[in-house]
């Protein structure tokens, strides 16, 4: 595997989860974790909506799905949302920030890009979506996220006594992805592992005692 740069500091930013319906990922999370998402807001460039679950310090849990009251985006929407049907609720990916997100997708797996840039509400900023809006390994290799200046949004989430333990990600290509992803990124939260199948799972510390989410 030939890497055109050196890829520039990744950090675990949020972990997503898609599904059919808000209504339907919120009582997934709220089952699993036995705590209520506060609401996030709309995306307009990509006709959907989330809420959002702060997790700690520059991280938190987002459950996105297709906004019924959006028109059509003009695109492919992101985390492969046109594509998810009726499945049932999942931990779909996870994302990674970055200081220069066009450095990181020149490190990336070619399929992890173009960078498009995205709102809610009065906040902006770039991310990896791909043109089909598929996810790169199926969701198990992170898309990358860069942020304006200034504070994350998390420090503006309510904190409702939950923090990620670990992230736990199989993947039938599981040496590739670390591949991919070291020395750029280096959190021991987050464990990658060969798997027959993609699978994602989180442990999260809530009020309840640690729960997971899968």
């Amino acid at each position: 595997m030939q890497k055109l740069v050196a890829a520039p500091l990744l950090t675990l930013d949020h972990i997503a989860v898609a599904a059919a319906s808000l209504a339907e990922g919120l009582a997934h999370v709220q089952a699993a974790l036995g705590v209520a998402m506060p609401a996030g807001g709309k995306h307009r460039e990509m006709g959907t909506h989330n809420h959002v679950l702060r997790l700690g310090d520059g991280l938190f849990l987002e459950v996105i799905a297709i906004d019924p009251e959006a028109g059509p985006p003009g695109r492919t929407r992101w985390f492969g949302l046109d594509r998810f049907g009726a499945a049932p609720p999942r931990l779909a990916t996870w994302i990674a920030r970055t200081g220069d997100l066009d450095r990181a997708l020149a490190a990336a797996p070619s399929a992890s890009g173009p960078a498009v840039q995205v709102s809610r509400g009065g906040l902006s900023w770039h991310i990896s979506v791909p043109e089909d809006g598929s996810m790169p390994f199926d969701g198990a290799y992170p898309t990358l996220i860069e942020w304006p200046p200034g504070p994350h949004p998390a420090t503006r989430m309510p904190d409702l006594g939950c923090s990620l333990e670990r992230l736990d990600i199989e993947h039938p290509e599981a040496e590739a992805i670390r591949g991919y992803l070291y020395p750029a990124f280096d959190d021991s939260r987050v464990v990658i592992e060969t798997g027959a199948q993609v699978r994602l799972t989180a442990r999260i510390a809530t009020p309840h005692g640690v729960r997971t989410l899968a």
